[in-house]
């Protein structure tokens, strides 16, 4: 094997360049989407319906967006009541989310109880369902629990994230049990293992899953339209759900183009954050 030569080298080489143009069309398609939505949100009313459609924005203004909070404002309750709601419910959920699962993957990977496989195997089958196939019976346990028009209606229901679950558990079974061992050897309590070795170590992983769970909260929609009636207590995507479907008309295109905007933005700008630790969790084959 010739020593000179890298399989990834830090800097560009002239063999790349293949790569890279077999590479840029493909990236190129996948970013058009995303170039469409921010430029279709800046459009005003005239470009919205030019023919033929334009891709990208000719004459950039913020109208649609000064509409959208304008007709916010006139139903109520503001706009930034929907996004403080969202903010909150996300925050807390997508920690008690990573929380429960890295402890139970932790668990189900490393400690040895009687039942640790019957789990795991509930766990799998839970991915098979939709929310939809489950929805009577979480209202149900809501409504059994007192908890309609509260907050936690909002979080319960999606704590529990198998897929998050399964992938960080993959996870956590590549990291060597001689270094679980030596700390036990130590002194080191379930705990200390825990947050002193394990968590370190699946860094990747951890960030994969909080993207999932991010998404899967951010986008729901299931928890507002069933588990509350008081609408000051309901989640921007409900709002901006029920914003296009209202304006289906052509004054309300604007508004919901920078609604769809606004929704997509910080999936966006989370994935780009956390891109790096997701390629290394996708990459991964081993710990050392």
């Amino acid at each position: 094997m010739n020593k000179g030569k890298k399989i990834n080298p830090k800097k560009f080489e002239i063999g790349q360049l293949k790569i890279i143009l077999l590479i840029l069309p493909l990236v190129i398609f996948m970013g058009m989407p995303i170039v469409f939505i921010i430029n279709h949100a800046f459009k005003p009313m005239e470009e919205l319906f030019a023919f033929p459609p334009t891709f990208f924005v000719r004459r950039a203004t913020l109208e649609n967006f000064t509409k959208l909070m304008r007709f916010s404002n006139s139903s109520g309750i503001p706009l930034s009541r929907y996004l403080f709601n969202s903010v909150v419910v996300t925050l807390i959920t997508v920690g008690m989310a990573l929380l429960l699962t890295t402890m139970s993957a932790f668990a189900l990977a490393k400690i040895k109880f009687k039942g640790r496989n019957l789990l795991t195997q509930i766990n799998q089958i839970a991915i098979m369902f939709v929310s939809t196939a489950v929805l009577i019976p979480r209202y149900l346990v809501i409504c059994q629990l007192g908890l309609i028009d509260n907050l936690l209606a909002h979080v319960l229901p999606l704590v529990a994230m198998p897929v998050a679950l399964f992938l960080v558990k993959q996870f956590v079974e590549q990291v060597p049990d001689s270094l679980l061992e030596a700390a036990y050897m130590d002194g080191a309590t379930d705990l200390d293992v825990y947050l002193k070795v394990i968590m370190p170590m699946i860094r990747p992983a951890v960030a994969t899953a909080s993207i999932l769970v991010f998404q899967q909260v951010w986008t729901n929609m299931e928890t507002s339209s069933y588990f509350f009636s008081d609408d000051s207590m309901k989640t921007l995507t409900f709002y901006m759900n029920t914003l296009v479907n209202v304006n289906n008309t052509v004054a309300g295109q604007g508004m919901s183009a920078a609604a769809s905007l606004i929704m997509f933005l910080p999936n966006l700008i989370l994935f780009i954050i956390l891109q790096n630790k997701v390629m290394n969790t996708m990459a991964s084959s081993g710990i050392k």
